[in-house]
C-alpha cells in the first residue's frame, strides 16, 4: 500500500507572529523577529539576543479548553496553539468527520524549559561553602518545597504530543522524535509514511521548541554556534554571507495536518500541497560536525528525489537548512552542488532562519509551511542580511528581496547535531 499524502491545514507560532498570512507577508518583506533577550536577563551572556515569540497567550487559542492544558510547558503551549490553528485551517473544527482511531500525532518536540529559578534557588540554599560542595540533603529539602512534579513532568519531550492528542481526541499513533534541528522534518516525513502504509488516515505533524533559557544559551555559546553580534542583533542571522558568525536562537512551533488523498477529497478538504518525497540519513561522522563532503545531506536529498520520482531540474525552490554557521552553509552548498550538478546554480535557494532565527526542533516544520505558501502564491522568501558573497557559498540564495516565480515543487532540508539529515519534497496538488 502506498497512498498519497496531502496537506490540508497549517498553523504556526513564530517570532514574527501567529497568523499564517500576516507572518508570510513579513517574511516576504524581509522582516526580522530578532531582538534583545527578555525571557531571562541575558546581559552577561556572550549572546544577548534571540528570536522570541511575542504576545503569546495560550488561553486565547484554546478558550474553554485552556484549563485542561494550563500546566503545559512553553514549547508544548506553542505546539498546542499551532495545532489549533492548523486544525481550524483544515476545516476540521467541530466536524468529527475522521475516525479518531485513525488520527495520529507525530511531533519533533523538544524538551520543556527547566524550572530554572527554583532549581538555582535550591542549589544556592544547598551549597556548603566550608566544604565547597553541594549538600544534597539540604538541596532536596529546599527543592521539595520549590520544585513541582507537574513542571518536572512537563519537561519531557513527549508531553506536547500528549496534549495535542487530548485536545483533538487523536487516538491513533502518537510519537515524538528529538533528532535536534532535523526533528520536525523527520516527524512530518515519518507521519507521511504512517498514512502511506494505511496505519492512519490523518496525522497532526510538525514540531515545537523553546531553548531560550540560561542553560540553552550557555550550551550553544560554549559550542561557539551562536552569533555574538550584540551591537547589531537584527542583522545577526546571515546565512551564506561571508561574515556570518553563527545562528540566532529562535523558538516557536509549526504544525501541519496531513491526510490520505482520497479521504481528504471525500470530505471536501482544501488541498494545499502533497508530500511526495522523504529522505532520512545519518552522517555517522561526529556528533557536532557535519561530514565535510556532506555525504549525509547528499544521501538524504537523493533519497527524497528518488522517493518522489522527480529529477533535480524539476525542483523549483530549495528551502535550505541555512543556519548561518561557517560549517553548515559551506557543506550544504557543497551537497546541493553534488546532487543538482549543473542545475545547482539555477535553482533558487533561501533560508528563512535569517528572519525566524533557528527554531531547533520546530525549524523544519515552519520552513515546510513556507514552501507550501511559496507554491500557493508564486513567491519565494528571501535570505535576509545577505551582503557579502562567500566564495565557498556561490549559489542563488535570493538575497534580501522576495522573488516572483512559478513554483510547483519544493525541496526542504534539515540537518541536526548528531549527524541527522532529513529532506522533504512537496508539490502542488492536483
Amino acid at each position: 500500500m502506498n497512498r498519497r499524502v496531502v496537506i490540508t491545514g497549517m498553523g504556526w507560532i513564530t517570532p514574527l507572529g501567529h497568523d499564517l498570512d500576516s507572518v508570510w507577508q513579513r517574511l516576504l518583506a524581509g522582516d526580522s523577529g530578532v531582538a534583545p533577550t527578555t525571557i531571562f536577563d541575558g546581559r552577561t551572556f556572550p549572546t544577548q539576543f534571540a528570536a522570541e515569540v511575542k504576545n503569546f497567550d495560550l488561553q486565547r487559542f484554546l478558550g474553554a479548553q485552556f484549563e485542561r492544558h494550563a500546566s503545559c510547558s512553553r514549547n508544548a503551549g506553542f505546539a498546542l496553539a499551532a495545532a489549533e490553528l492548523a486544525w481550524r485551517h483544515a476545516g476540521l473544527n467541530g466536524r468529527p468527520v475522521i475516525d479518531p482511531e485513525l488520527v495520529g500525532v507525530y511531533l519533533g518536540g523538544g524538551e520543556g524549559p527547566i524550572d530554572f529559578d527554583n532549581f538555582v534557588a535550591a542549589s544556592i540554599a544547598g551549597w556548603n561553602p566550608e566544604k565547597h560542595a553541594l549538600d544534597a540533603v539540604r538541596w532536596a529539602e529546599v527543592a521539595a518545597q520549590r520544585l513541582t512534579a507537574v513542571k518536572e513532568f512537563e519537561q519531557d519531550p513527549n508531553c506536547a504530543a500528549g496534549h495535542i492528542a487530548c485536545r483533538f481526541n487523536a487516538q491513533g499513533p502518537n510519537l515524538n522524535t528529538l533528532t535536534a534541528c532535523a526533528a520536525s522534518t523527520q516527524a512530518i516525513g515519518e507521519a507521511a509514511l504512517i498514512i502511506r502504509r494505511g496505519d492512519a488516515d490523518a496525522m497532526i505533524a510538525g514540531g515545537a521548541h523553546s531553548m531560550i533559557h540560561p542553560l540553552g544559551v550557555t550550551g550553544f555559546n560554549r559550542l561557539t554556534a551562536l552569533s555574538t553580534r550584540n551591537d547589531s542583533c537584527v542583522q545577526a542571522s546571515r546565512p551564506f554571507d561571508r561574515t556570518r558568525d553563527g545562528f540566532v536562537l529562535g523558538e516557536g512551533a509549526g504544525i501541519l495536518i496531513l491526510e490520505e488523498y482520497t479521504a481528504a477529497k471525500r470530505r471536501g478538504a482544501r488541498l494545499l500541497g502533497e508530500i511526495i518525497g522523504y529522505g532520512s540519513t545519518a552522517d555517522a561522522f561526529r556528533v557536532t560536525d557535519m561530514d565535510e563532503d556532506g555525504r549525509g545531506a547528499i544521501a538524504a536529498m537523493r533519497a527524497a528525489l528518488t522517493d518522489a520520482n522527480v529529477q533535480p531540474q524539476e525542483i523549483d525552490y530549495i528551502s535550505a537548512h541555512g543556519t548561518g554557521t561557517e560549517e553548515n552553509d559551506k557543506v550544504e552548498t557543497r551537497a546541493i552542488k553534488t546532487v543538482f550538478g549543473e542545475f545547482a546554480k539555477k535553482v533558487p535557494i533561501s533560508s528563512v532562519k535569517s528572519m525566524f532565527g533557528h527554531v531547533i526542533a520546530g525549524a523544519g516544520a515552519v520552513e515546510l509551511i513556507t514552501c507550501v505558501l511559496a507554491i500557493r502564491d508564486g513567491l519565494l522568501p528571501p535570505t535576509a542580511n545577505y551582503q557579502e558573497p562567500d566564495p565557498n557559498c556561490d549559489l542563488d540564495y535570493i538575497p534580501n528581496q522576495s522573488r516572483r516565480a512559478t513554483v510547483r515543487t519544493c525541496l526542504s532540508n534539515s540537518f541536526g547535531f548528531g549527524g541527522q539529515n532529513d529532506t522533504l519534497i512537496v508539490r502542488t496538488c492536483s
